[in-house]
């Protein structure tokens, strides 16, 4: 229950046209409910059987002149008022169920679109090491697949919960208020209600089994996802090693898996619904066979029975309907357990309340005594390095040494474990996110481009940029010249991740983006690790063009590409194995001299 009326509070800013959408129901259930059921004494009577309708004296006062007006219209008349009345309650009734109809699709929408809302921003808080451990199609699926299921639980669940209950409501009043005033026996009455508890037990049953195989169809959905999201994205891959058909067989697995939670989730509920009916029919059915004699044997009004037993009858679809929504709710608690665990999620960086705005930098940045792990599994140890504006500092090291995660530090993608990261002097812990990271530039060895003009991705971050300012940052990344030979230049499409472009296209790109920015501390991560010869000399030199004046944190695979760094630090198992310039490192003849002539075997013997 708790968790329901969680799920409710993003239904109250739309309160309003929830109760519009409620009242348009009620007015449908109610007036049209009593309507029908009451409409039957006059038809069987006067119209039918060409008899006045029996007054009972219990009857009030109100009713019992309305009762009487009838009696006195004549049968072809009242026949004729009848039919007419019909077709005018079915067209309000269509009206009004238009109405209710729109407006719940209308709130339902709404919290549909501020719970994915919500999800979204939430996603984008966590820290880095969240994405580390996450699936992304199992994110996807939970923005996707399942705030549906929760909007389809306030479309169809608040939607019956309110409109049946008022028909159970107009059905139990009918049901006394006409054995009272026709004096119809207790017996019928009570035998009338043992529907309920019938009814009720295997909903509540059932109810619990739905959510736990409503929870593990939404797991597997997500697995599915991933599958797509990872194959997609891995296709160059899947067909470079031709394994198609073993993604075939995997996706069709889980595909087949998450048939089966499908259809035992709809076996329970199509079983609940004809459990439902039956117990609804059987008990009403003896409820007529128990009236019926009476009525054969004149000692009951027919219409009046008749009434009772509709409204008996009556009672059913409406407890079958609930029964609907308590399976349609399940499933919706079941999403809303997977959303909520990542609204409850804690970021592991987190912004200090009280956080400062960062000055503009000179670009001075300190480590001191850094360690860094994830979870048990120990990265960094006992880092001490430091950078003044405008230098240099390249880290190297074998693959795994710890160099990614020394310069994520800088812009807080992690925190610390231990000492802490200065720049100008102040702890970077102390700051606001975007007063750090907005004097910051990136370029990484993955290079990330939106699927959107070369423009937009050049100027990501800095929206109502000048075109004039566009071009200047690309032709400083050599980047202008192959975009004015494309069709559409600037305004180019680069496709999904960029994929419409080349690796050095990219990443020329992406350096345009950094010189935009112009940010005084920038962080190169492997940046031409991955490209030819000739687009590694382009790339380098906009590097190069880029770096000047800035304090720049450059990790490199290539280590003849660092040679004029103004310092060099090498890192050995999260540690700092040795630092200085390359000739001194070098003249050291330690572990940078044994990784520089290994490298510099390895491209004599491919050359």
């Amino acid at each position: 229950m708790k968790l329901y009326l969680r799920l409710l509070k993003f239904v109250k800013p739309h309160l309003n046209t929830l109760i519009l959408a409620s009242l348009c129901m009620m007015i449908n259930s109610v007036v049209f409910g009593v309507v029908s059921i009451t409409a039957v004494i006059p038809v069987v009577n006067n119209v039918l059987r060409n008899a006045p309708m029996s007054v009972p004296d219990k009857m009030p006062q109100l009713i019992k002149n309305i009762m009487t007006g009838i009696n006195s219209v004549p049968q072809i008349d009242l026949f004729a008022w009848i039919i007419i009345s019909i077709v005018a309650a079915f067209f309000f009734r269509g009206l009004f169920a238009f109405l209710q109809s729109y407006l719940m699709t209308d709130v339902s929408t709404k919290v549909l679109t501020d719970l994915r809302r919500v999800v979204y921003d939430k996603l984008l808080e966590f820290s880095l090491d969240f994405y580390n451990k996450a699936h992304t199609g199992v994110l996807v699926s939970r923005i996707t697949y399942d705030t549906s299921v929760i909007q389809n639980s306030i479309t169809d669940g608040i939607t019956d919960l309110v409109y049946q209950s008022s028909q159970v409501a107009v059905s139990v009043f009918m049901i006394f208020f006409l054995r009272e005033m026709y004096d119809i026996q207790w017996s019928l009455l009570v035998l009338g209600f043992v529907i309920l508890p019938l009814i009720m037990f295997p909903i509540i049953r059932v109810g619990k089994k739905l959510r736990k195989i409503s929870r593990q169809t939404q797991e597997q959905m997500g697995f599915v996802t991933t599958t797509l999201v990872e194959t997609i994205s891995g296709m160059r891959i899947v067909k470079a090693f031709s394994m198609e058909e073993t993604e075939k067989e995997k996706f069709s697995s889980q595909n087949r898996g998450l048939y089966k939670m499908f259809m035992r989730s709809a076996k329970r509920e199509r079983l609940l619904d004809w459990a439902i009916e039956f117990i609804g029919v059987a008990c009403g059915s003896f409820v007529l066979w128990l009236g019926g004699r009476k009525i054969i044997m004149n000692s009951a009004d027919p219409a009046g029975f008749i009434a009772f037993i509709l409204a008996v009858f009556l009672l059913a679809r409406p407890l079958s309907r609930l029964g609907k929504i308590n399976s349609i709710n399940q499933k919706a608690l079941a999403a809303a357990d997977r959303i909520f665990e990542i609204l409850d999620a804690k970021s592991s960086v987190l912004e200090k309340p009280a956080a400062e705005t960062l000055a503009p930098l000179k670009g001075d940045i300190r480590f001191k005594d850094v360690s860094f792990s994830y979870g048990n599994e120990d990265v960094l140890s006992g880092i001490n390095i430091e950078a003044r504006k405008g230098q240099i500092i390249a880290i190297v090291g074998p693959s795994g040494s710890g160099k990614s995660t020394i310069v994520n530090l800088i812009p807080r993608f992690y925190d610390t474990g231990k000492g802490t990261v200065l720049v100008d002097g102040t702890d970077i812990r102390n700051v606001t996110f975007s007063s750090l990271r907005g004097q910051i530039a990136i370029v990484t060895q993955e290079t990330i481009l939106f699927h959107d003009t070369i423009k937009a991705n050049i100027s990501y971050g800095r929206p109502g940029t000048s075109d004039e300012d566009i071009i200047k940052a690309a032709k400083i990344a050599n980047a202008h010249d192959f975009i004015s030979a494309l069709p559409d230049g600037y305004d180019t499409i680069v496709g999904e991740r960029g994929h419409r472009l080349s690796g050095g296209e990219r990443q020329r790109i992406a350096i345009a983006r950094a010189v935009l920015k112009d940010a005084p501390i920038l962080i190169l991560d492997e940046a031409t690790s991955q490209l030819d010869m000739e687009s590694e000399s382009l790339v380098q030199d906009a590097i190069e063009k880029l770096m000047k004046g800035k304090t720049a944190f450059v990790i490199a695979h290539r280590l003849s590409t660092v040679k004029f760094a103004t310092k060099i630090v090498v890192l050995d198992k999260g540690r700092i194995a040795e630092s200085g310039t390359h000739e001194e490192l070098l003249r050291a003849n330690g572990l940078y001299k044994r990784l520089y002539d290994l490298q510099f075997l390895e491209e004599s013997v491919k050359k």
